[in-house]
């Protein structure tokens, strides 16, 4: 059955004109066989699953979209334009602009033997270019499962349908970075999500990355979430030719391709679904070139992509930091993409009522690469398992659209040590304070950050946290660490966001403080909240509601006397408090003064805005050394200020 987020898409697309009614579309991603479809049912149903599978809502999965359905109509029309045609990325508001350079598709592989095929083809190329096969040098990396873009120093493009894309330079306006050396310019790249990340923060919200990092790219403001992974460096647009990777011959590519394979998955943190094999010989690339579709020296090899039937023992509840109460489904065991996967997650009880998912359902799992593992769909719905009491505390929970939620918040011991994590985790400051012992402190007794802030030394060593030799390091480990988040500078917005505010990221905390100070914001109502871009009235009342009932535990923290860096006003009514107030400033090059975080951190003090590229609204591009042609270029086109560090320096202090 088709969720809310797949029909919302198909709607959107506006694929109404394909012709195929829903019970019929549900049918056909049942099918393992194509061959009863006409050509126009067939050709309706690819275009919808590679819509769907573009916004992050998949239908079926990638090995049996190309295994099936793509070669059913390659079987029957060799030469059809929808098989020598880039699959279209999901279009995005924004101008629409002719790529640098045309961005194709990558053949796919699923078996080691076409591999061995491609080796060949290369081979032969480069015998006929009188060049030793044996000597030519092959590169696998990661085949990121992100968005495609092309950045050329200026504008940063979709992919689109591999000539025209969507200017989405605003990502790095936002403060997105590039992954690797950091460089604008260096090409074709995908913005992607760190997997560690998505795991901690933004799993229970999305159902997948490729969900999420639509939301990155959106023109119009961006949610809290998209804005605090950004914020965090999590979000990122990484150019393919930064990515790690294993170079070697083809006889090495032969005699260890599982272990080459493995290798590459473990080089990232970021969700894989598949490796690219690509021959680095430039002249073997261009006498091999391309087709319509894909590149002949350059090869996906994506056999890891796995399904299974899998048959559900219990679907576990499992309480958030915010109340909410998760579905977790426990799996028979079952080895795919190399791993043994016992557990996934089925995103919601409202998916878990409406598709009957419980002890005994049949589902599709599915894992490709180093995907999350998900349930693709339910073969055979049992009776849904629906817990009526939180798993930690026992109270009543209520129904809010297709969540569950505790409203115990005060005394459920999931909440309460979730909500000390975060605090820990966000200010960023400190070690120790992971899941284990927060868990160890709160079953001793202490429920609060507070109250962490208020143990000494004995009382640590009599809960038990001293070394096996008796002696009491831990424990005086942990008060360092304490000490250390209270003495080391962090930014007021960040401690704010500590506080897991509903609705406040950290990017809604920094726009609220750049806007009212800190210990003002208790006395805010929600007309002057929602005066502030970016805050609807939804969110300015919980934000209200969330700040009256945390006032006591905030003071109390605060009064502990936190080394907080102040947020700089940036109301327009308010006077200017340093010479870049309001200014929007570039940063390029290595700095002598200080390494440039420090810099932003000082300019953003000072109420600049800071962005990554230059644009029209860009004030200053200050220069170190080392400084990009590009972004100079960009800024003296534009008429841009350029200015060397030692300036800036002084502009600053005047």
């Amino acid at each position: 059955m088709l969720n809310e987020s797949q029909l919302a898409v198909l709607k959107n697309a506006k694929l109404g004109a394909l012709n195929i009614h829903l019970e019929r579309l549900e049918t056909l991603a049942r099918f393992d066989s194509a061959g009863e479809l006409s050509d126009e049912e067939l050709l309706a149903f690819l275009k919808i699953c590679n819509t769907l599978y573009r916004s992050g809502e998949p239908l079926i999965t990638d090995k049996v979209y190309d295994s099936v359905f793509l070669a059913e109509l390659e079987k029957r029309h060799p030469g059809h334009p929808y098989l020598h045609s880039v699959e279209p990325e999901k279009a995005f508001t924004g101008k629409t602009v002719v790529l640098p350079q045309r961005m194709l598709s990558t053949e796919k592989a699923y078996t080691e033997e076409s591999i061995e095929k491609w080796l060949v083809n290369i081979e032969k190329a480069a015998v006929e270019l009188g060049i030793d096969p044996d000597s030519l040098i092959f590169r696998a990396t990661p085949k990121l499962d992100g968005f495609a873009a092309y950045d050329d120093g200026k504008i940063l493009y979709t992919r689109g349908d591999g000539r025209k894309g969507t200017d989405i330079t605003r990502v790095f306006e936002r403060g997105m970075i590039v992954g690797g050396s950091g460089k604008r310019g260096l090409g074709a790249g995908e913005i992607v999500v760190n997997q560690s990340y998505f795991n901690r923060h933004l799993a229970d919200t999305f159902e997948n990355a490729r969900n999420f990092q639509a939301s990155v790219i959106k023109e119009k403001e961006l949610e809290p979430h998209a804005l605090e992974a950004i914020k965090n460096k999590a979000a990122v647009f990484f150019p393919f030719s930064e990515l790690p990777d294993w170079q070697g011959s083809a006889a090495e590519i032969r005699a260890t391709f599982e272990n080459i394979v493995a290798t590459i998955y473990s080089l990232i943190d970021y969700d894989a679904d598949g490796v690219i094999f690509e021959v680095t010989d430039e002249r073997v690339k261009q006498h091999m070139g391309a087709t319509r579709h894909h590149h002949r020296w350059q090869i996906a090899y994506k056999s890891n992509a796995e399904t299974a039937h899998v048959k559900v023992m219990r679907v576990i509840p499992q309480t958030s930091r915010s109340g909410r109460v998760n579905p977790v489904a426990e799996l028979e065991p079952t080895r795919l993409s190399g791993a043994m996967i016992a557990r996934a997650t089925a995103h919601h009880y409202g998916m878990v009522k409406e598709q009957g998912i419980g002890e005994g359902t049949l589902i599709e799992l599915t894992r490709s690469g180093m995907v999350i593992p998900k349930i693709e769909r339910v073969i055979e719905p049992k009776q849904p398992q629906i817990p009526g009491q939180c798993p930690s505390c026992g109270s009543e929970l209520i129904w809010d659209s297709d969540y569950l939620y505790c409203l115990n918040s005060a005394h459920c011991p999931a909440q309460i040590e979730n909500s000390i994590e975060h605090f820990f985790r966000t200010l960023a400051n400190n070690d120790g304070f992971g899941a284990k012992t927060i868990e160890k402190l709160h079953t001793s007794g202490v429920n609060s950050v507070y109250a962490i802030y208020q143990l000494t030394l004995e009382q640590l060593v009599e809960m038990g946290f001293r070394s096996q030799d008796g002696k009491n390091q831990i424990a005086k480990n942990l008060l360092d660490q304490l000490k250390r988040s209270r003495t080391e500078a962090i930014e007021d917005w960040r401690f704010l966001g500590a506080f897991g505010i509903w609705r406040m990221g950290l990017g809604n905390c920094e726009r609220l403080l750049q806007h009212h100070r800190l210990l003002d914001i208790f006395n805010l109502s929600v007309d002057n909240i929602v005066l502030i871009e970016g805050f609807a009235e939804k969110t300015a009342s919980a934000v209200v509601e969330s700040l009256a009932m945390l006032k006591d535990e905030f003071m109390k923290l605060y009064g502990l006397g936190f080394n907080l860096l102040q947020t700089a006003l940036i109301t327009g009514q308010l006077q200017k408090t340093s010479p870049i107030t309001g200014l929007t400033i570039v940063f390029t090059g290595t700095m002598v003064h200080g390494k440039r975080e420090d810099m932003i951190k000082e300019a953003k003090r000072l109420g600049a805005k800071i962005a990554n590229s230059v644009t029209g609204k860009t004030d200053y591009l200050v220069t170190g050394t080392d400084a990009g042609a590009t972004k100079i270029n960009a800024a003296q086109q534009k008429g841009i200020k350029v200015i060397g560090e030692q300036e800036y320096l002084g502009v600053i202090r005047q």
